[in-house]
């Protein structure tokens, strides 16, 4: 008896000091999480994640649907009656054809929804997480691709799955654009900030090239609710971090933070026109041989199903190691950004027109995995020139030149579905690819547009012709010594390398104080 209760007692001891020590590395590790450095890593892993579902649920699609909708249409087909004729061969004919078509088309309009749908919100969209900041937006985008993604899960017609499809671009259009917005804002050092963004771009392409024979192997498997289901159960996992780590709704750091530049300033400016058509003209490829290279394979190379399920997968790998070679060349030679993009669109065109000569599955793989290739360098070297030129032009505030950016893809991934398959129909698939090739390599010269951005510094002259307001010409440098801290005596290092006026208590002037004071000091507010 004595021993049973010394044995209780000891566990009892033993469970005590196991609850002492998790409790220890849960106030440890909130503790750590309140540090920015930690903050930053778990929103990348946050936003990283979103992107990744986003990207899979747009492909995982792909292999699903057009059986799916084909048994949909062969179901209807059984309960209709028809009355046999002496010509019913030929009818059954035309019939069968018109039915082909009608499918096609169904799928086409069904693929495109979602881009059109987020191409249409962007604006909007932009302009909401710039007023209220990234986290609240990117919430909301979690949200709706979880509901959408449920319903792909349990739709049963056509109608069901055009919503789940439409509702995945409404959430796409919150999450991507406050998610690589949140990126920018939190690495704000260029070499930092291309590396984040190169990581996100990963999970991305990832993501896209994963997620059909992923769809694919559970949809023969398991059926067709078992994919959606597991996504969902990722983007929920993914929300209730984000509620519990960030804290949207306790986050009050926008309350004194101004408005950004307005959508359509930023697509008045030359130096975001010329990438955003970058951005639009490199995915076009891809966007538009994804609707139509099943086809392609099918009819010259006679490839069997799970060689068109796997036609993209390889092309993952290259893909990285364009991410990965333009972080570490943009390291060391920032100046060359423009540089990587144009090389990027030069290797895409003539990746392009190659595709047609391609008469087997292995000889199709090089110039996929090259398409894929300058895709990386392009969006690795372009996306972070985005943030940094809303730093020396603008406001320092992302969510609306995201959205251009993801305007930028929507526009080619709109048209990819419905476009793509006409001018294969009129025109043939080698124009196709020669046409696209051609415009990558004609637009690549417009990037020298670019050659001198990394030059650039911020200006009162500039800022005063660009902003209706002057004090919000000064928001980067105030938010920039907010968060590295680097208060000086009679002057603060601003993200531009000027020098700005503080107080005696460490604060920056007021905006038109400065201005004064730096106009008097030294006319131009020389930079170094």
């Amino acid at each position: 008896m004595m021993n049973s209760e010394g044995g209780s007692s000891g566990l009892a001891k033993s469970a005590a000091v196991k609850l002492s020590e998790m409790g220890e590395r849960t106030k440890q590790f909130g503790t750590a999480m309140k540090t920015p450095h930690q903050q930053r890593r778990i929103i990348l892993v946050i936003v990283c994640v979103a992107l990744l579902l986003d990207n899979m649920l747009y492909m995982v699609i792909v292999p699903i649907i057009p059986d799916y909708l084909a048994d949909l249409e062969s179901e209807q087909a059984e309960h209709v009656h028809v009355v046999i004729h002496p010509n019913s061969s030929i009818n059954s004919t035309n019939q069968a054809k018109s039915n082909k078509d009608n499918l096609d088309v169904q799928i086409g309009v069904l693929f495109a929804s979602k881009a059109i749908l987020q191409l249409l919100v962007n604006p909007l969209s932009g302009t909401f997480i710039d007023r209220v900041g990234y986290d609240i937006p990117l919430l909301i985008g979690l949200t709706i691709m979880f509901l959408s993604t449920c319903i792909f899960a349990f739709a049963e017609n056509y109608a069901t799955l055009f919503v789940a499809r439409s509702l995945q671009g409404l959430g796409s259009a919150f999450a991507d654009t406050s998610g690589i917005a949140m990126i920018a804002d939190k690495y704000t050092e260029e070499s930092e900030r291309s590396t984040a963004l190169g990581i996100a771009l990963a999970f991305i392409s990832f993501g896209s090239l994963v997620a059909p024979p992923f769809g694919g192997i559970l949809y023969e498997f398991a059926g067709k609710r078992v994919p959606f289901i597991v996504l969902a159960l990722i983007c929920l996992v993914d929300g209730i971090v984000f509620l519990v780590v960030i804290k949207p709704f306790s986050n009050r750091t926008r309350e004194n933070m101004p408005v950004g530049t307005p959508i359509y300033r930023l697509m008045a400016d030359p130096y975001i026109v010329v990438v955003a058509g970058a951005l639009t003209v490199c995915n076009i490829p891809l966007a538009f041989l994804e609707p139509t290279i099943a086809n392609y394979m099918e009819r010259t190379m006679h490839s069997t199903k799970w060689e068109m399920g796997l036609t993209w997968l390889p092309a993952f790998f290259p893909h990285v190691l364009g991410v990965y070679l333009t972080v570490k060349l943009a390291a060391k030679h920032p100046e060359l950004q423009w540089f990587y993009g144009a090389l990027g669109m030069v290797i895409i065109g003539a990746s392009s027109c190659t595709v047609p000569a391609c008469k087997t599955f292995g000889q199709l793989i090089a110039p996929l995995c090259g398409i894929c290739f300058g895709i990386a360098l392009v969006d690795t070297a372009l996306l972070p020139t985005l943030a940094f030129l809303v730093d020396v032009r603008h406001v320092s505030v992302y969510g609306s030149v995201y959205a251009i950016a993801d305007i930028s893809y929507s526009v080619a991934y709109a048209m990819g579905p419905i476009v793509a398959g006409q001018i294969v129909h009129n025109l043939g698939f080698v124009q196709l690819n020669l046409g696209m090739g051609l415009v990558n390599v004609l637009y690549a010269p417009a990037l020298l547009l670019l050659r001198n951005v990394c030059q650039m510094k911020p200006s009162h002259s500039e800022r005063e012709n660009l902003l209706d307001e002057a004090p919000q010409g000064l928001y980067d440098t105030i938010r920039m010594e907010e968060r590295r801290g680097k208060n000086k005596k009679g002057y603060s290092s601003s993200a531009g390398n000027c020098m700005l006026p503080v107080d005696e208590n460490g604060g920056v002037e007021p905006p038109f104080k400065a201005q004064r004071s730096l106009s008097e000091e030294s006319s131009g507010a020389e930079c170094t």
